[in-house]
């Protein structure tokens, strides 16, 4: 049979080596059978597993595990191998040294941190040995919301996945996991004679100091396939007015995208200093507390303005995502399809620049003309309604 236990211990009175006879007699000299081994023992089994026990029937236990495995056809001897590769800690740290490669500092930042609370439950446990329970448990323990932990678990599907896809799990070691339900909250929205009375109070209140704060939030209101944090990372050379687009080369879908702009806005640019290809397009004018010229605008100083507006014209509770991007879209479902809508939001996989500008390039204009003209209400206008709207 395969495998088998020894000593390092030899025969006090020949010196031979003990030899494994049968399961009552254990390891017993060859010359003398009265003489046997009484500790260090050691299974050996194959080229790969070696394993030390202090008893025989320790060692015998672990022997017909073994065989037993190799019977059933689940037989792995990176389950026993000393550097443990197979051990949630060793596979996470390798998985989460590549995400740092493939997903932007934000999202790594996420994984990170739920990888490493997955860590400190279960170290170095065989991966294979985490199923439905350890899953349901660990969920169970973390004091997050019920988003945050559907987060959490779709980061270990994630990792159990590349688990599957590198051989290191089979797909009948692949575990269930467990639902997590969690409801959405809403984000309020704006009627467009709401959001034309905030945009022309912040231009009011920042125009001076520096038209791209107006310009940024004027930009939200109308490319609805835009989001602030894309927005802010354009550079100068990004603002392509001869083609008459915008480049987006940081997404949230982590492609390139091409958007169309209007003439409007060319000129809006074209009216302003020209500043070197490289230089973030939103920066500050002026040395102020905290800032430098030259410098980019941070992640909410477009929202801090937007606060101020809001805060101007007593309007509460509409964040700036809600406010621009959100209201624009919803407001146009009176107008346009919703394939027509789409168009201008760009929730789409193709990445060829002809298909989303010239093949949609039509569409999206249309969709930016109308969110433009909501701007071009009467500044009398005085705010009339907020809508809630849940969260994507």
């Amino acid at each position: 049979m395969r495998g088998g236990i020894y000593s390092y211990e030899k025969c006090p009175e020949c010196g031979q080596s003990f030899k494994y006879v049968d399961t009552a007699r254990g390891l017993v000299c060859p010359s003398h059978p009265d003489r046997r081994a009484n500790n260090e023992f050691v299974v050996r089994f194959g080229r790969q597993v070696r394993r030390r026990f202090t008893s025989f029937e320790k060692a015998e236990r672990f022997l017909t595990g073994l065989r037993y495995e190799v019977d059933r056809g689940t037989f792995d001897p990176r389950d026993y191998e000393s550097s443990n590769p197979l051990g949630f800690e060793n596979l996470a740290e390798k998985w989460l040294t590549i995400k740092k490669e493939e997903v932007k500092p934000s999202s790594y930042a996420n994984l990170e941190r739920f990888i490493i609370a997955a860590i400190h439950e279960w170290g170095p446990k065989n991966v294979k040995e985490i199923g439905f329970a350890e899953l349901e448990d660990f969920l169970h323990k973390q004091k997050v919301s019920n988003k945050t932990k559907s987060n959490i678990r779709s980061c270990l599907h994630s990792f159990w996945n590349w688990l599957l896809h590198r051989r290191i799990v089979t797909t009948q070691q692949f575990p269930d996991f467990p639902t997590v339900k969690f409801n959405l909250g809403y984000r309020k929205i704006i009627d467009k004679e709401t959001q034309t009375a905030i945009l022309n109070e912040v231009k009011r209140i920042s125009y001076d100091r520096n038209p791209r704060i107006w310009l940024g939030i004027k930009w939200l209101c109308t490319y609805i396939s835009i989001r602030p944090g894309e927005l802010l990372k354009v550079q100068e050379q990004d603002l392509n007015t001869r083609l008459g687009c915008f480049i987006i080369k940081h997404s949230k879908e982590g492609r390139e995208k091409i958007v169309p702009m209007l003439e409007e806005d060319r000129d809006l640019i074209n009216s302003l200093p020209i500043g070197l290809p490289e230089l973030p397009f939103f920066r500050h004018h002026k040395r102020t507390s905290g800032t430098r010229p030259g410098t980019p605008f941070g992640e909410k100083y477009l929202y801090k303005w937007w606060k101020i507006a809001c805060s101007n014209l007593g309007i509460e509770g509409v964040d700036l995502y809600g406010g621009t991007r959100h209201s624009s879209a919803t407001a146009l479902k009176e107008l346009l399809t919703p394939e027509q809508i789409k168009a201008g939001t760009m929730h789409s996989t193709n990445k060829a620049f002809e298909r989303y500008f010239q093949r949609n390039s039509q569409d999206a204009i249309q969709v930016y003309s109308l969110t433009s003209s909501f701007q071009e209400v009467e500044k009398s206008t005085q705010p009339q309604k907020i809508i809630s709207y849940r969260k994507n």
